[in-house]
């Protein structure tokens, strides 16, 4: 169970790794690709925005990964409670203020990271 726990951990924070970099450096072309909702000339006047919510998904990503490298079973599985949790109130909010799909996309993977961690 603590191995699934961990493997789910570490995709979740690779899939923030990959929305910082989509964000802070793909946002006018990766970017237009994955948020086919936002008017196309949106996306260079908000380029700077996108690389400040790419950033915080960086510091998401870098908590769960922290999580992994704790010796220490009790803080480890703390670290990564507060880290997943801080991912599912994004993805919750982002679902509900922006597109709906993000609850998918990020808030299911970490409520079930979070699950497998909550049983290991």
């Amino acid at each position: 169970m603590k191995l699934i726990s961990q493997l789910l951990i570490s995709l979740v924070a690779i899939e923030h790794v990959y929305i910082l970099w989509m964000e802070m450096f793909a946002w006018t072309t990766r970017g237009r690709k994955t948020f086919k909702s936002l008017a196309p000339e949106l996306f260079e006047p908000t380029k700077a925005l996108a690389a400040n919510q790419g950033l915080y998904n960086g510091f998401l990503a870098a908590g769960l990964i922290w999580s992994l490298l704790i010796n220490d079973p009790i803080w480890s599985k703390n670290v990564a409670y507060f880290f997943l949790g801080c991912v599912i109130v994004a993805g919750v909010y982002g679902a509900a203020t922006a597109q709906r799909s993000i609850f998918f996309v990020q808030a299911l993977p970490a409520i079930i990271a979070l699950i497998f961690t909550l049983l290991a």
